[in-house]
């Protein structure tokens, strides 16, 4: 089964949804934990028969939702469905998926010798090594990749790369601006924008926009 491209979920018109890196993602607002226990349970109900199921991280005023397919490490038919269906289950419920603050985060090592030490974060973090990234086979852990870099120093080694639906980028530039950070490049928008705090320390927002056909990351 073929995994979407970033573009082809975004056809799909899944109100609430944002593909965030190999994933489908959604907030679910609650009113209170208790809602939110029956809502997963109405969740879990409507996809128990399905051929997999959707990560939930229940909290006490929202649910967060992420669908993905291990086995192609990308969104598939399989996972749209699921989408519609946990959405409809939430309208069901009196409540939305929303898009609106969800976010993922990577952790990006630039080494000169990235390939000397990849396999020691694999180790410590009992990851699985994927070409230049270590994942956590749980999906619960941020993905760590790892980019070649200069040997001058001093040199900034570890960046966090914050997925982001397209619709957050702005707002969230604005903010980091208001807060004295400033934007260091815009180069490769709307791909991703790198920001620094007000010690020079960087920061990547990206999205899936103009990534061609990637549909992993």
């Amino acid at each position: 089964m073929t995994p979407y491209s970033g573009r082809e979920i975004a056809e799909q018109g899944l109100d609430g949804w944002v593909y965030l890196p190999g994933g489908l993602q959604t907030r679910i607002a609650t009113p209170d934990f208790a809602a939110g226990v029956e809502l997963v349970a109405a969740i879990g109900a409507v996809t128990a028969t399905e051929p997999h199921h959707p990560n939930v991280d229940l909290r006490a005023t929202h649910v967060d939702i992420r669908l993905t397919c291990y086995d192609t490490k990308g969104v598939t038919d399989r996972d749209i469905r699921l989408a519609r269906a946990v959405s409809a289950v939430a309208a069901d419920a009196g409540l939305a998926t929303a898009r609106t603050g969800v976010s993922r985060v990577e952790w990006a090592l630039d080494s000169p010798q990235y390939t000397a030490v990849l396999p020691f974060w694999a180790a410590v973090l009992a990851g699985e090594p994927d070409g230049n990234e270590v994942r956590d086979p749980a999906d619960a852990l941020p993905a760590i990749w790892f980019q070649k870099s200069g040997h001058d120093e001093p040199r900034q080694r570890w960046h966090p790369d914050i997925w982001v639906d397209p619709a957050d980028v702005q707002p969230r530039i604005d903010a980091a601006l208001a807060a004295g950070g400033t934007l260091v490049s815009d180069a490769e928008a709307p791909s991703f924008w790198v920001l620094a705090d007000p010690e020079g320390n960087k920061v990547c927002l990206c999205t899936w926009q103009d990534r061609g056909d990637l549909v992993d990351f």
